[in-house]
């Protein structure tokens, strides 16, 4: 089980959503490189990032970061929001971040996703996030008009090779995750599936370990780190 901490940058800085909600936003950090630094030394060999201001189509105004934090870490990056274009792709790609995260642009337009991957090959996971198994884009803020089920089984006939889903309800809300879907993503799809959303303390990180489909490969924790509900190191130790 992979443990990755994520870092959502809003207008330049580290932040927490409640529930994806742009207008519930909790400001961490001015610093979103000093955290990077921080999940690092603390054991990470993965950082998820999420640009949340081009994820609801704002710009490009935080990639200067995000390549700061680039050059600042050896881990592995993972970058997702606002990529819908090969000029992002390649942008991303050319300050060295390792694996692209598409949502919108795969709900919208997976003709094109499809000859991204067979020009680029595996660097691009499928972000899928959900309210009640239906899928939203755009930051959160649209509905996409498909079910998570069928955009997974079709990331899947696309040639992606692992998903990030994420249930919005829980998202930022610390009340635990939604293990069962989760698991019905990873059985559907037969892909590897990163867990996101709900994660409020290491008995739920240990739940997800004792009760997840074997196809469960790794959790994403964001905000049960900043408000210290968990230690990172220590899960970095217990499950690597």
């Amino acid at each position: 089980m992979i443990i990755i901490p994520s870092i959502d940058i809003l207008n330049g800085s580290c932040v927490r959503l409640y529930q994806g909600k742009y207008n519930q936003a909790t400001v961490y950090s001015k610093d979103p490189v000093e955290i990077a630094h921080s999940f690092e030394d603390a054991g990470a060999r993965r950082i998820h990032i999420i640009d949340l201001d081009a994820a609801r189509g704002e710009g490009r105004n935080n990639r200067k970061k995000i390549g700061l934090i680039r050059k600042a870490v050896g881990a592995t990056i993972e970058v997702g929001g606002g990529i819908r274009t090969p000029i992002d792709v390649e942008e991303l790609l050319s300050i060295g971040i390792d694996k692209l995260i598409l949502g919108t642009v795969l709900a919208q337009q997976p003709t094109a996703v499809a000859s991204w991957v067979k020009e680029y090959g595996d660097v691009f996971i499928a972000g899928i996030d959900a309210v009640n198994g239906n899928v939203k884009i755009s930051g959160w803020e649209d509905n996409a008009g498909v079910d998570d089920v069928g955009l997974a089984c079709e990331a899947r006939d696309i040639g992606f090779t692992g998903i990030i889903y994420t249930n919005i309800a829980h998202d930022g809300a610390l009340d635990g995750p939604d293990i069962d879907r989760t698991a019905l993503i990873a059985e559907q799809s037969k892909l590897p599936v990163i867990l996101s959303g709900g994660i409020g303390s290491e008995a739920d990180v240990e739940a997800v370990v004792r009760k997840a489909h074997p196809g469960i490969i790794g959790i994403i924790i964001g905000k049960a780190i900043y408000e210290g509900k968990v230690s990172l190191p220590g899960l970095l130790e217990s499950y690597h």
